[in-house]
């Protein structure tokens, strides 16, 4: 009898040894699945602010595609402005030396007017 009591007083303290430490481990194990939660959702957070990245990215390469493409009608238009204004003056200068013909001819035609009317003067004279 006092060998079944002793018994029963080791397996009870074996009982509660094994209950301690599946207390332990179900602690443990908790606190990981915890961590590993953790873990998942700042793994979705990064992926979450890495997509946000890349379509950041994307936006500005479409964003500086669009710059160029602009910059290249820019220049074009800036090329056609030079060409029409090279073309303006050329116009102008041809007037201008239009003008300057016919104003020698009107001067020419004066003095020619001039003659013819100081030779009638004489003549009536």
């Amino acid at each position: 009898m006092a060998n079944d009591l002793f018994q029963r007083e080791q397996d009870h303290g074996i009982t509660e040894e094994h209950r301690d430490k599946a207390e332990s481990a179900r602690s443990d194990a908790e606190q990981f699945r915890r961590l590993a939660e953790e873990a998942r959702e700042l793994r979705d957070k990064h992926r979450d602010a890495l997509e946000t990245v890349r379509q950041e990215q994307e936006h500005l390469r479409s964003a500086a595609e669009s710059a160029r493409v602009a910059g290249e009608e820019a220049r074009a238009a800036a090329e056609r402005a030079r060409d029409a204004t090279m073309d303006a003056m050329h116009a102008t200068a041809e007037s201008l030396q239009a003008t300057l013909e016919h104003m020698r001819v009107v001067e020419e035609m004066r003095r020619t007017l001039r003659e013819i009317r100081d030779v009638n003067k004489l003549d009536n004279n």
